[in-house]
């Protein structure tokens, strides 16, 4: 599903009106649509009692379309004024003429407030869409908190909102306080970046696109997508029933540390589990028998090292070692210590366009990160999964600024460095250089542990390693990473989940996405 931002929204718009659909029709056909949501939501209840609150721009022209159809379908429908409208407005002089009741408020009126919302069964939040630019304030304000208020004490009042809650930014997800909170938001014609992502995602409710008539060709050429099941499904790799394990790929793992041990082996299983063939370890010498007695299903590569950390040395026998792997993952628990920094930097910067693809996670990011524009030593295709405080080290920003527009972000990462960047968190962003990126359509606070990102950078490499480009492999193994957590939280809940507990889930949901 795609997702837009209010600008690429306005070009779709454009598309439209140049191929024949005028603005009017496409707001009578949202209007329409967001009537037959409600009407249908509400159970086609005859008379069912509905308040359309209206704002001062197309938003608000989309909701006296739908209060006309609510209307004409048999509801009971009052409309409330929030800012005034244009008296030549052909919408509002037809519920006029139909004697629907119409309310201008004018101050906070909190009597006309109060009678509009008494008994009604549902809010049309038709207020502001995707072009709010201000703070809310005065009337709008007002009302809007006087809604929630109503909605807190009165059990059965839905709130719907057309396009976006009001108060919710469009491409950000920022949340005004007056936001009202809608329990199903009726998304035109394409969802919008902000009702999936936090704190935006926490307010919109169930999200419904419909139909509105936007070009299909326009559409399909939006460059953000709303990961799903069948999206994912169509990229993953073939097993062919006469494949050996190295039809699958071999990948490289350089990871460990004396005092991080668990994050190779995570690393490792979340490579075979997600379908790789053969794995092996690269890490400190003396720490391969401590790996090894835990992870018996990987070869091994040990490493030149001192006092259980790797040394910048062992960079020529790791690079050497790579022309015989189709991926490589660098990182999950080196540790962080100029000598595993000046490992890292070595080996990244000697390889070129030959080598294998690698995944950088951990402190492998926190390597580059003091490395002045790495991004142009290393020849190499990469993945880079930071979570938000390594995407703030490596842009040299601060973790609040990543997380205010994580979209734009990784998008502006991506291409800047010329690398596919996933950014982990609730509703993890996958971005190219190209401008494609993916939004994964899961917030599970169970995979707020240490040694997930292990298992994810491990899953990213095994898709690489079967050829998958650098930005599918990314969508796909983020999606089946937060899929399986999904069902280890149907086990356990969404505490005391084990990152180890994600390695047995990724087969069976492998399995799943298969069968659909």
């Amino acid at each position: 599903m795609k997702l837009v931002t209010a600008a690429e929204m306005a070009v779709l718009e454009d598309a439209a009106s140049e191929q024949g659909t005028p603005p009017e029709e496409l707001m009578e056909a949202a209007g329409l649509a967001v009537a037959q949501e409600v009407w249908i939501n509400l159970g086609a209840a005859p008379e069912c009692r509905v308040a359309v609150f209206v704002g001062p721009g197309n938003n608000g022209g989309d909701g006296l379309v739908a209060a006309r159809h609510l209307h004409e379908l048999g509801a009971s429908v009052t409309v409330v004024l929030l800012a005034k409208r244009a008296t030549r407005d052909a919408n509002l002089r037809r519920l006029v003429d139909l004697d629907v009741s119409i309310q201008a408020i004018d101050g906070s009126a909190t009597d006309v407030l109060d009678e509009a919302l008494a008994g009604a069964d549902a809010v049309v939040d038709a207020v502001l869409g995707t072009g709010r630019a201000r703070p809310l304030d005065g009337v709008i304000a007002a009302a809007l908190d006087r809604v929630s208020e109503t909605k807190a004490r009165l059990a059965g009042l839905t709130v719907f909102a057309i396009d976006l809650p009001t108060g919710v930014d469009c491409d950000t997800g920022a949340v005004d306080p007056h936001a009202l909170a809608a329990d199903v938001t009726v998304a035109l014609g394409c969802s919008k970046v902000g009702l999936h992502t936090l704190p935006g995602a926490a307010v919109a409710g169930r999200v419904e696109v419909v139909d509105i008539g936007l070009p299909e060709s326009a559409v399909a050429a939006s460059k953000t997508e709303l990961l799903n099941a069948r999206w994912v499904r169509d990229r993953l790799p073939v097993r062919p029933p006469g494949a050996n394990k190295g039809t699958f790929g071999h990948v490289l793992v350089v990871a460990g540390s004396r005092t991080y041990v668990g994050a190779a082996r995570l690393t490792a299983l979340g490579a075979l589990r997600t379908g790789a063939g053969i794995v092996t370890v690269a890490c400190p010498e003396s720490v391969q028998p401590m790996i090894a007695a835990g992870l018996t299903e990987t070869t091994y590569l040990p490493l030149p090292e001192d006092g259980g950390v790797i040394v910048a040395r062992a960079a020529v026998p790791v690079a050497r070692a790579l022309q015989g792997y189709d991926a490589c993952v660098v990182g999950p628990g080196l540790g962080q210590g100029s000598s595993q920094e000046s490992f890292v930097r070595q080996l990244l910067c000697s390889l070129d366009e030959n080598a294998p693809p690698v995944v950088i996670d951990a402190d492998g990011l926190n390597a580059l990160a003091a490395l002045p524009e790495w991004w142009q030593r290393i020849g190499a295709t990469c993945v880079l999964t930071p979570h938000p405080g390594e995407q703030a080290r490596l842009t040299r920003r601060t973790t609040s600024e990543i997380q205010s527009d994580r979209l734009a972000s990784a998008q502006h990462a991506a291409r800047a460095w010329g690398q596919t960047v996933v950014l982990k968190g609730a509703y993890s962003v996958v971005a190219a250089p190209d401008g494609h990126s993916g939004v994964n359509p899961y917030a599970n606070p169970a995979l707020a542990t240490a040694g997930t990102g292990d298992v994810l950078a491990g899953a990213v490499a095994a898709l690489l390693a079967r050829g998958v480009k650098p930005f599918d492999a990314a969508c796909c193994a983020a999606y089946l990473h937060a899929a399986a957590a999904e069902g280890v939280r149907g086990d356990l809940g969404d505490a005391g989940m084990l990152a180890g507990d994600l390695l047995p889930e990724l087969p069976r949901t492998l399995r799943e996405l298969r069968a659909l």
